[in-house]
């Protein structure tokens, strides 16, 4: 199994096209989305704000990969991809996400580890998580963004499409980033859990970060072959 010091040359071009690949349709859907003329009474708004949603967190994904260096052995278009995935997931600031996470993986599940919650309460867990990683220049950006958006596009749109699965991908990225993987005791050395084998399930979840032991164990494999890791392949 690869760890953090493997090569990621052979990640190249993969994690690359991958990781854009997520951005111009998480671009592109809501460009669609925020024109649409939708009806309450449709489905199809409801996928479409749950495909936003997944998309959003694609976004958050790839700057995490970048975090680790796994998007693309470029050192520097690794983070370029990886600040432009964060600042379009609501202003999101790369680097002051990046010391953050390694925290998280240095000491994950104690005091130190700013994503963990001793209550282990859904709420108050929640609310800390947010806190972590939501600032008031964030809220702010936000704010000015809305307000000139709306002169040019529909309220509603901009409400539903580009706001709520903002927030609803928090949800997402928390419970079965976070919350899951590390609630409850837990005796291996990365003091995480791991969903069962199910890849589809894995994929809609998160990203596959519902195999959350395995990335601690292999942080060097990008979350697209975590698959792999799962079933005993090398990374």
């Amino acid at each position: 199994m690869k760890g953090v010091n493997s090569p990621t040359s052979t990640i190249d071009p993969k994690g690359l096209v991958i990781g854009w690949s997520i951005i111009v349709l998480w671009a592109i859907s809501l460009v669609f989305l925020l024109m649409w003329d939708f009806s309450w009474a449709s489905p199809l708004t409801y996928l479409a704000v749950l495909l936003q949603m997944h998309l959003y967190t694609g976004l958050f994904i790839t700057a995490h990969d970048a975090m680790h260096g796994v998007v693309t052995s470029h050192k520097k278009l690794n983070h370029l991809t990886g600040w432009i995935a964060a600042v379009l997931f609501s202003y999101n600031f790369y680097w002051k996400l990046f010391p953050k996470h390694h925290e998280h993986h240095r000491y994950v599940a104690t005091d130190q580890d700013p994503d963990y919650h001793a209550s282990e309460r859904f709420i108050p867990w929640y609310l800390s998580f947010i806190r972590q990683y939501v600032n008031v220049w964030q809220i702010l950006l936000m704010a000015v963004t809305f307000n000139i958006l709306k002169l040019f596009l529909p309220t509603e749109n901009l409400i539903i499409f580009w706001m709520v699965p903002a927030v609803l991908s928090t949800l997402q990225l928390f419970y079965f980033g976070t919350y899951l993987p590390h609630k409850g005791e837990s005796e291996n050395k990365h003091h995480s859990h791991s969903q069962s084998k199910n890849h589809l399930w894995a994929f809609l979840s998160c990203y596959f970060f519902g195999y959350h032991f395995e990335h601690h164990d292999s942080p060097g494999t990008p979350w697209w072959r975590l698959w792999r890791v799962k079933e005993g392949q090398t990374a």
